[in-house]
């Protein structure tokens, strides 16, 4: 359970939990601030250590302002949508027929009912995006799970507002936003292993670097071009 501490204009939710270190987090898009302590961690010692950090937060807060959101979708033909990192074109057809989603060169045909609402074709579009995501995932997590020395129990796939992934250490699961899927292939390869070896140590440590960077030399330019890329309207 997490309490929220204000300094100034700024809301921080700061949880304590069975961890060494205290860490503190920014999240896309919205700037949402985190705090994680150890449980022995007084909340005024937590803020403390947060007014050290209010520059360092305040510089994360205007980057992830200034990064470009996408367009709101209509879901109407001729309109840009992405499937891993790659743009195509939207053709809607109303069929009196099972909704269906076809990919081909440089088009996504999107096939539903006459009369849909936007809202009738995004959940089209998304259940299909969840099955793209589905058959890919599974053999990453394998691919990962073997190079770490882990076993991932579960993973579930999540509309998600502030984070990329989430792992919940505990039970050995991990959560993938389901954006992913509009991000090239390594982007969703880099978040899997960056969950996969919060199996192995639950913190932003020295120690999760270290292994992070073992597993994946390459981490930070991923996590650089992820976070530089247009982010949702939500």
């Amino acid at each position: 359970m997490s309490v929220a501490i204000k300094i100034g204009d700024i809301s921080i939710a700061v949880t304590r939990k069975d961890v060494k270190n205290v860490h503190l987090s920014v999240h896309p898009p919205d700037g949402s601030v985190t705090l994680v302590a150890p449980r022995s961690t007084r909340l005024d010692v937590a803020r403390a250590y947060a007014i050290t950090r209010i520059g360092w937060i305040k510089q994360q807060r205007a980057r992830l302002a200034a990064q470009a959101r996408e367009t709101p979708r209509k879901f109407v033909t001729r309109e840009s949508h992405y499937l891993w990192g790659r743009r195509y074109l939207l053709k809607v057809t109303e069929r009196d027929a099972k909704p269906a989603v076809r990919l081909d060169h440089r088009t996504i045909h999107l096939q539903v009912r006459p009369g849909s609402t936007r809202d009738d074709r995004a959940r089209v579009l998304h259940a299909w995006h969840l099955r793209q995501l589905h058959a890919l995932v599974p053999t990453l997590i394998k691919k990962w799970e073997v190079r770490a020395g882990v076993k991932v129990r579960a993973y579930f796939l999540q509309r998600m507002k502030t984070k990329w992934g989430s792992c919940n250490t505990a039970r050995k699961t991990i959560r993938l936003n389901t954006e992913l899927v509009k991000k090239p292939r390594d982007l969703l390869e880099y978040v899997i292993v960056h969950e996969i070896v919060h199996i192995l140590e639950p913190t932003h440590s020295a120690r999760f670097t270290k292994l992070l960077s073992e597993l994946y030399p390459n981490w930070a330019e991923a996590r650089r071009e992820l976070n530089e890329l247009p982010i949702p309207s939500i």
